[in-house]
């Protein structure tokens, strides 16, 4: 463990400039944890100056599969790939947190500074979409982790799981909250004329103070608006998600987004309501403390409301939309808005024009 860590531990949570979440939270498979107790001289709760901000550790792997297959009833893509595994936009929200878990990391700081690149996604992709028995199916890009995290600027994992893509006319989708999508939006546009792409923008809030705080190194929104505005002009089809809705810190916004976002050229909308699985309720509950703790009771106790007392609630169809009044009343404000603007959907992807790649071979080519 590094120092930063050990120091961390015997702290209580304090916010860090750059980061979403406050503490190195427990994995629910980890094996051992550190806990602090006063020892009568203050040292659980002061800080000694010895502490230091996390810093950013990537680690080069190499992935054995890279297309995961998906059959939830209430997701709408069918297969996905993610170049990263973390993120460092340290969303405080994000449903992936609890991930990190499963590499027995931390799904507080650990998931937004020990970040994982697949080096060789792009050729692992190639080789799956050469198999005999592969079948075309839009693929999502980076639903589970941001597939334009700052570090793909390093790393060019996307760029280069999208040239593949490119190369044999294979439909996708992507979800980002980051303005340098832009950097590839003479592929994107390439390929938004053949029916093969569409791109959806989170937009969580358009208060930049609320923003740094809850997603501090996301692109701030007014950039997210610019870089969309920028891809619907170049002809790429794009939408907007209102992800996660919370009580109390953002729903609030909710109308003003999407009339912001469909200014900027978003012709489809949706959102989700917060998720709080496993880990993450615990992330989620020291961010509220730390920067709201006067209304931190009442943003759990609606979000308890919508979630069937508890929460979370992981049912199919519940956990993305809730129950209850103020469930009904986001979806009610989400419709007559989604209405007014006049948005639709976006155009169905492209699958007949797939053309599976060859399968590479050690094999000097002959002809």
């Amino acid at each position: 463990m590094d120092s930063a860590r050990k120091t961390q531990v015997s702290l209580q949570p304090t916010a860090f400039k750059g980061r979403g979440s406050a503490s190195y939270v427990p994995g629910r498979y980890a094996v051992t944890t550190a806990h602090g107790e006063d020892d009568g001289w203050g040292s659980v709760y002061v800080d000694d100056g010895t502490s230091t901000r996390p810093e950013t550790q990537v680690t080069e792997e190499t992935a054995r599969s890279i297309i995961s297959r998906n059959d939830s009833p209430d997701i709408a893509f069918g297969q996905s790939i993610n170049p990263y595994r973390g993120c460092e936009h340290g969303c405080v929200y994000c449903f992936a947190r609890p991930s990190h878990a499963y590499l027995e990391l931390s799904p507080g700081l650990d998931f937004e500074t020990r970040l994982f690149a697949k080096v060789n996604a792009a050729e692992r992709l190639q080789n799956e979409l050469a198999r005999p028995g592969y079948r075309c199916a839009p693929i999502a890009l980076g639903i589970n982790t941001d597939s334009y995290q700052p570090i793909e600027r390093r790393f060019r994992i996307t760029r280069g799981v999208m040239e593949v893509l490119d190369a044999c006319s294979h439909p996708f989708s992507l979800i980002t909250k980051n303005a340098s999508i832009v950097r590839d939006v003479e592929l994107l546009a390439s390929m938004a004329k053949r029916g093969l792409v569409s791109v959806y923008f989170s937009v969580t809030t358009l208060d930049n103070q609320l923003s740094a705080k809850m997603e501090p190194r996301a692109s701030a929104p007014h950039s997210r608006l610019k870089a969309m505005r920028t891809l619907a002009e170049a002809g790429v089809p794009v939408g907007v998600m209102v992800a996660p809705t919370i009580p109390m810190i953002n729903d609030g916004e909710l109308e003003h987004i999407l009339a912001a976002a469909h200014e900027a050229g978003a012709r489809a909308a949706g959102y989700v309501v917060l998720r709080l699985p496993h880990e993450l309720k615990q992330v989620w509950r020291e961010w509220l403390q730390l920067h709201y703790p006067d209304r931190a009771a009442h943003v759990m106790s609606l979000i308890q409301q919508m979630s069937g007392g508890k929460d979370y609630d992981s049912r199919f169809g519940q956990r993305m939309r809730g129950e209850g009044p103020f469930a009904q009343l986001i979806a009610q404000r989400f419709q007559k808005a989604w209405r007014r603007h006049g948005f639709g959907r976006l155009p169905a992807l492209d699958t007949s024009r797939f053309v599976a790649p060859r399968k590479p071979t050690p094999q000097l080519e002959l002809f």
